[in-house]
């Protein structure tokens, strides 16, 4: 499982450059909480967004997993866990304001990329609203 790659994937690298493309600047492999050990695939801080490219297999995709039938049992297992820690980091980041976008790598990229365009510029636009309020409310 070494040669596994964690980062820089086909459809993540197909994301990135359409949402660079759209000039939109992000982290990549970074992690959104101190102390947390999991990374987001990218990462746009200001705007407390955390993007994330789940494999079909490894993250158990309900259109595309097909369990192996060697060694049922240690795949069942590894690949729940993998689930279960999505779901609990979604909650962690959700619970500290994050916006986590969750893709399938079978998705279009171009899709993809506009919902996280789209998601990035409307919590800009948030942030934007908040400091104008709290700058008149001075």
């Amino acid at each position: 499982m070494q040669a596994i790659r964690s980062r820089d994937t086909s459809p993540e690298l197909a994301l990135r450059s359409l949402v660079h493309a759209e000039g939109l600047r992000y982290r990549v492999a970074a992690k959104p909480l101190p102390g947390m050990r999991r990374t987001a695939d990218l990462l746009f801080r200001p705007t407390r967004v955390a993007v994330f490219v789940d494999g079909c297999f490894w993250h158990g995709c309900p259109e595309h997993f097909v369990a192996p039938k060697t060694n049922p049992s240690y795949w069942e297992s590894k690949i729940g866990g993998n689930v279960s820690r999505d779901r609990d980091t979604d909650e962690r980041l959700a619970g500290e304001g994050w916006l986590v976008l969750r893709f399938w790598a079978h998705q279009p990229p171009a899709e993809c990329a506009d919902a996280v365009v789209t998601a990035v510029v409307a919590r800009r636009a948030e942030l934007a609203e908040r400091k104008r309020q709290r700058a008149a409310e001075e």
